[in-house]
């Protein structure tokens, strides 16, 4: 049985492993060698800020309320709850971008919280 060489196929992942290394510094983005754990170290670290992301918009959404709320008399935590007592289910995302742009009806939220709460 004759012997079969790898040449095509390791060829293929040479040159996808320098696809995604184009605009690397140096070596990293010409050289397979360099380029190879240039490029699973990038993914890595695309794969974690995926997922910090989240948090991080989190974060600033819990932010954004809690300033609001403050404004309002009332804090982050209190208000959450009061909205939890009053059966309204709004998400973060909608909470801080009407704390931002529906000043009006974050305050009528804030209040609906305030009298559940007493």
């Amino acid at each position: 049985m004759p012997r079969v060489k790898g040449g095509v196929n390791a060829k293929k992942k040479h040159k996808k492993v320098l696809k995604l290394a184009k605009g690397f510094y140096g070596m990293k983005s010409k050289i397979f060698r360099c380029a190879n754990p240039a490029v699973m170290r990038s993914l890595r670290s695309a794969y974690i800020g995926r997922k910090l992301r989240k948090r991080d918009f989190r974060k600033l959404w819990i932010a954004r309320i809690n300033a609001a709320t403050r404004i309002n008399g009332l804090s982050y935590s209190k208000f959450m709850y009061g909205l939890k007592l009053a059966d309204i289910n709004i998400n973060r995302k909608m909470l801080s971008e009407m704390a931002i742009h529906d000043a009006e009806g974050f305050a009528q939220l804030v209040e609906v919280a305030k009298s559940k709460l007493s």
